[in-house]
This record gives C-alpha cells, sequence and structure tokens, in this order.
C-alpha cells in the first residue's frame, strides 16, 4: 500500500473513515490514523507517517494540508471538496515532494524510486468551481476608514467584504502593536489580538463558508461571521483602544491644509513644564472616580498588588493621545517647577506615579520618588525591630536590603520574587528560609509589603 494521504471535510468525518479504511484493509490502527489538531500528538503522528513503514495511511482535515513534507507520499485523496484555487493547489502538492531512492525504500520497502504521484478525486473536486484568491482589504480607506467599519461592528451590520477588510486592517496594525500594547489588548478582550483576527480570517475563507453551507445553508454562513465579530462588538473599550492605537501608529501626510503662523517666540523650558502640570492636574480632576479609588487605597494601605494594578493601568492611558505622558515627563516637569528633587535613579518609572498623586491628592507635601517614601518607612521598621530587641545578622540585613529594593520598584513583595535573579546568588527561596525560617521568614515578608508599601 502506498504512503496515501486522505483528505476529510472535518474530525468527525475524519474519525469515519479510519474506521472505514481499518475495516477494508483488516488491518491494526498503526496501519491508518487520524492527524488532526483533535488527535493527541499529531507532531508526533506526522513524523511517523513520514518515517514510519507501518503507518501507510492518514486521515486529516487541514493539518497536513499546507507547509508539511511527506516526501514518501503517492497518493492524495480528496473525500472534501475545496473552493479555493490556491489552497487546492497547495493541498496536491503534498504529493509532489521528491525523495531519494534509498530513503523511499527505508519506509516503503516493495518499492523502487518514486517517479509520480497519484490523486484521487472521489467527490468531484477537479470538476467543482472554484474562487481566485482575494486579499482582505477589498474596501479601500478613503471609500470606509478604520472608525466607520468599527461602528459597523458595533452594530453586527457588516458585507462580507467588510469583515474581510476588518481583518486586513486589525492585522496590519497587530504588525505595528509593541509587545505591552499586545498584552494591554489580550487583557481588554481576554484573548490575543491575533486569535480575534482569526476568527475574522476564518469566517469569510471560502471553504469554510463551503463547510458551513453543509451545516445549515447561509444562515450558518451569516451566524459564524458574526460569531468572529462579537468579541470586538460587544467590547465598547476594545474598540476604543484599537483606534487610539491605530492612531498613535499612524503617519498622517496633510498636503491640503494650509499651515497659519499664530505666535512666533521660544517657549522656556518652565511654560512647558507649567503647561504639562496643569493639563495633568486637569487631567486628575476630570477623572475624579478613577483618581479616588487610588486615594482611598493609599489611605487605607490597601494590597499593593491591586494598587501597582490601577498604577500600570493609568500609566497606559496617560500615555495615549492626546496627551503621550510617560511618569518620567511628569515628574521632570515637577522638578522643573521646584516642587520635586532630581529623581535618584535619574528617570522615574510606573511606581513614581504614587509620589505625583500622593502630592496632588495632598497626603504629601512634596513630590517624592516612591524610593524614598519606601526608605523611610524601611528606616521607621528597622528601629521599632531593634526597639522589641530584634538583632538582624550583616547576611539577613543582606536579604532584607534587597527586598527593600523590589518593594520600590515593584510596590509590593512576593515568593516568586525570590527567585529572581537578585536573590539566586544566595539561594533563592531556600536561602531565604535558611536565613530566616519558614515561620519567620513568611512572616517578615508579609509584614514588609504591609508596612512599606504604597
Amino acid at each position: 500500500m502506498p504512503k496515501t494521504l486522505i483528505f476529510a471535510v472535518d474530525d468527525h468525518h475524519a474519525d469515519e473513515i479510519v474506521q472505514m479504511v481499518r475495516q477494508v484493509f483488516g488491518e491494526s490502527d498503526d496501519f491508518c490514523r487520524k492527524i488532526t489538531h483533535a488527535a493527541k500528538r499529531p507532531a508526533e503522528l506526522i513524523k511517523a507517517f513520514r518515517n514510519s513503514p507501518e503507518l501507510r495511511i492518514a486521515v486529516t482535515v487541514d493539518m497536513i494540508a499546507t507547509g508539511t513534507d511527506i516526501p514518501p507520499l503517492e497518493c492524495v485523496f480528496f473525500l472534501r471538496d475545496v473552493k479555493s484555487w490556491a489552497y487546492f493547489e497547495q493541498m496536491k502538492g503534498r504529493g509532489s515532494r521528491t525523495v531519494d531512492p534509498a530513503e523511499f525504500q527505508a519506509v516503503t520497502p516493495d518499492a523502487e524510486v518514486k517517479e509520480r504521484f497519484v490523486i484521487v478525486d472521489a467527490v468531484g473536486v477537479t470538476d467543482s468551481p472554484r474562487v481566485d484568491a482575494r486579499p482582505l482589504n477589498r474596501v479601500s480607506e478613503r471609500k470606509i476608514p478604520l472608525e466607520r467599519l468599527m461602528a459597523k461592528t458595533a452594530g453586527l451590520a457588516m458585507t462580507e467584504d467588510e469583515v474581510a477588510t476588518l481583518a486586513g486592517r486589525l492585522a496590519r496594525l497587530d504588525r505595528q502593536l509593541t509587545p505591552e500594547e499586545r498584552e494591554e489588548i489580550e487583557e481588554i478582550a481576554g484573548r490575543p489580538l491575533k486569535e480575534i483576527i482569526g476568527g475574522l480570517v476564518r469566517s469569510v475563507d471560502p471553504d469554510q463558508q463551503e463547510r458551513a453551507r453543509r451545516i445549515g445553508g447561509e444562515k450558518q454562513v451569516r451566524q459564524e461571521m458574526l460569531d468572529a465579530l462579537k468579541p470586538i462588538a460587544s467590547n465598547r473599550e476594545l474598540r476604543d483602544r484599537l483606534m487610539s492605537m491605530r492612531r498613535a501608529h499612524d503617519i498622517v501626510i496633510d498636503e491640503v491644509s494650509v499651515d497659519e503662523l499664530k505666535e512666533a517666540r521660544g517657549i522656556t523650558a518652565d511654560e512647558l513644564a507649567m503647561r504639562r502640570v496643569t493639563s495633568w492636574q486637569q487631567y486628575l480632576k476630570d477623572h475624579q472616580d478613577e483618581i479616588a479609588a487610588l486615594n482611598l487605597a493609599f489611605s487605607e494601605r490597601r494590597d499593593p498588588k491591586e494598587v501597582y494594578r490601577r498604577l500600570k493601568d493609568l500609566a497606559r492611558k496617560i500615555e495615549r493621545p492626546p496627551f503621550q505622558w510617560t511618569p518620567a515627563r511628569l515628574y521632570d516637569a515637577y522638578v522643573q517647577l521646584g516642587k520635586a528633587a532630581k529623581h535618584p535613579r535619574g528617570a522615574a518609572g510606573v511606581i513614581d506615579l504614587i509620589g505625583l498623586l500622593r502630592f496632588e491628592l495632598g497626603l504629601d507635601q512634596e513630590v517624592r520618588p516612591y524610593r524614598a517614601l519606601v526608605e523611610e518607612r524601611y528606616a521607621a521598621w528597622r528601629a521599632r525591630q531593634e526597639q522589641a530587641g530584634t538583632v538582624f545578622t550583616e547576611d539577613q540585613m543582606w536579604w532584607l536590603d534587597r527586598i527593600v529594593d523590589v518593594i520600590a520598584t515593584e510596590a509590593t513583595i512576593e515568593p516568586e520574587h525570590l527567585k529572581s535573579v537578585a536573590f539566586v546568588e544566595r539561594g533563592g527561596v531556600d536561602g531565604f528560609l535558611r536565613e530566616f525560617g519558614a515561620d519567620r521568614g513568611a512572616e517578615i515578608l508579609e509584614e514588609l509589603g504591609r508596612e512599606l508599601s504604597a
């Protein structure tokens, strides 16, 4: 039996074919196997199909349709229709790989050389009409910009061409995003942007649509398209964030408008700093509900992990247009106006938004780096320990000082932090427990996290 690849309609169909092949040939499970995404260890099965003399027939749906080389393959068997010319050519191409005679004979012992491969068309694939490959971007940007596409998405009122165009536009945007932006989108959407794009692409794929028609006609095709749109349609925050990211990455060249000179003079560093601080103060007034939550967290010394998460969300929001602020730019503006000392590390980070917020909320009289606040509280904690008669060894002080460094940059300390490079040189978690003991060690981590944070 030559190595044969059978294309099935779906996973259930593949199971039926495997069972039928085994009955017809009276062979064991090793003779014919299903190789789909639903199969166990599909990568190992592909390797066995390529190299094993025992596995003669593989049944797949799409997994081996493209990009997988099985040089000894001599028969490509179609038990499903294919609507795309390009996809059909790729599927046929699985049998066109050449193979060295010795390698060929190792897999198929009674063969000599691979001179050709055979196509078995059991369902009339070669007689059915197929479509040429179409680009995703089927509607021009001028005719329907992304903002309008997003609006139509919200109402689930899109044509097939518009769904394809949305997929193409989002795919282009995805290539421009930073890892941090992709992480933010995944957090808002509950899934990666690539997964959403993949669903849109599949919903307009001719072969996927043909399978849907066999299940439930044109109504099923439409339903699958709507299902692919729902992650965006039902999430206003996601749509808004995608649009703001698109604007941030766009380069707009205006060849029509005429510039008008309104003012011609230099802007001093003090003026620029004052504008930035004033705008920041206005932002805090306009977002009182959001800032009130942080104010309460500071006042009641709530979970530092939650505080840090809120700070990261705030940092992401203010870095978007029209503000485009970073913690470092805001902090430097306060330094320029004499309301803060220069940052000891040269540039402020997300955690230093705490100092800016505490100052504007009236909790502190000056803007201080978060590290200064943590070190001040650490000194007070050490003083209380000494008054209580607790004496730390030099090695224990090393651990305590490193823990303070972590809290000063991440607002909290967790056992997971002890596995980082800064602690590994002294044994990580095990080294910490050797110095302090299990009970006292857990107590110290919890106490420092509570006493030193926001």
